[in-house]
């Protein structure tokens, strides 16, 4: 008999649009499974992959406000995900960054988490959490930290439901032990490498495209590139649009969102694609390399598994790292890839993108899936 898959995320929205979305979508290309999440807006998008699709959703889906964002109602995430019936299924999948992992499986059932993150608001984030919440001071605040303290508490319980985690990079894999203290195999997400237009001339401008949010950094860069006074495009939307186009010079254009292919076309074009953020993965980056355009980024998290700086690969550098989230140690990354651009090669590029193709993430997914569901069960 063929085995029976569920596959459960945490949100689908119009505006969930990540790396994780397209793991989603990059599993259910391979993997015949029902999907799952704790609110979908999806299905009646006539413009999603996903739209007409069944998917099972929790008493969230009926809240008000939740397609806008359901981190709002934070504390019963834990709640909703533990309602999905999934007793008639062989194999769990689940594709987590929050909750999704904490669904409720029976002893005979296979559970395999794809981990983007270990929950951010819980643990690295906590502090930023607190300080840019409406409900981070005073009385309310000391109930938020005891609410996110038995989050963490949660989650660390929840881990115990998955019989393999998978990591989207080495980086998360150490962000794993460290708070679930499990190990992961690391296979890192589908990008779009062969969807992506290649150039080779580049034009004079500097990119950014991120969401407008503080742990991005997005306003290191802005005041470091009105020191450079050089040209700089930004791409995105977030909280943080209005203060950064309040800081900005006439040398930055801020354009906000904008529809895929005109975000491809910039950054194929772009003369290089700066990044300030620690990121686990970071899509970007290798979306980046993938049009031709070499990478300056802060030295640390995915950054470091996906770009190649250019003081240790001479001949087949992708990048160029600065090693602290400063303004003047980015200015003096762009400085020196001035002095270093010549020495990129696009199509080699390309080439160490290709590493990150949907067909390899594909392929190591499926194996990986396979070898777990012909293993001893761990509880024999």
């Amino acid at each position: 008999m063929p085995l029976k898959y569920a596959l459960i995320h945490e949100w689908l929205t119009p505006k969930a649009t990540g790396g994780s979305e397209l793991v989603v979508k990059e599993i259910l290309e391979h993997i015949n499974a029902d999907l799952y999440a704790l609110i979908n807006f999806e299905s009646t998008n006539p413009e999603s992959y996903l739209y007409q699709r069944q998917i099972g959703t929790t008493f969230l889906q009926k809240f008000p406000y939740a397609r806008n964002g359901v981190q709002k109602y934070l504390p019963l995430l834990p709640l909703a995900i533990e309602q999905l019936d999934l007793r008639q299924y062989d194999v769990i999948l689940s594709s987590s960054h929050a909750v999704a992992k904490g669904v409720i499986t029976a002893p005979d059932q296979l559970h395999i988490c794809y981990c983007h993150s270990p929950m951010r608001y819980a643990w690295d984030l906590t502090f930023d959490y607190l300080q840019q919440s409406k409900v981070g001071n005073g009385l309310a605040g000391w109930l938020t930290r005891y609410l996110l303290h038995r989050l963490r508490q949660w989650d660390v319980l929840s881990a115990n439901r998955v019989d393999y985690f998978i990591a989207n990079s080495q980086h998360t894999a150490r962000r794993i032990w460290r708070c679930y203290r499990r190990t992961s195999t690391v296979i890192y997400p589908p990008v779009n490498v062969e969807e992506l237009p290649f150039v080779a001339d580049k034009e004079d401008f500097y990119l950014i495209v991120s969401r407008l949010v503080s742990y991005k950094q997005v306003s290191l860069i802005v005041r470091a590139f009105n020191q450079l006074q050089k040209p700089l495009v930004v791409i995105g939307t977030g909280p943080q649009m209005k203060y950064l186009r309040q800081i900005a010079n006439s040398n930055i254009n801020i354009l906000g969102w904008q529809p895929n292919d005109v975000v491809t076309k910039y950054m194929a074009k772009a003369k290089a694609f700066v990044y300030a953020a620690c990121e686990d993965f970071g899509i970007a980056l290798v979306e980046a390399q993938a049009c031709g355009t070499p990478v300056i980024a802060y030295g640390a998290g995915g950054a470091l598994e996906t770009v190649r700086d250019i003081h240790s690969w001479v001949d087949t550098g992708t990048g160029i790292f600065f090693n602290e989230q400063t303004e003047a140690a980015l200015v003096a990354a762009v400085e020196k890839f001035e002095m270093y651009q010549g020495k990129f090669n696009p199509e080699y590029l390309r080439t160490h993108a290709s590493k990150f193709s949907k067909r390899v993430f594909g392929d190591r997914y499926l194996d990986f899936v396979d070898q777990c569901s012909k293993k001893t069960p761990l509880w024999e």
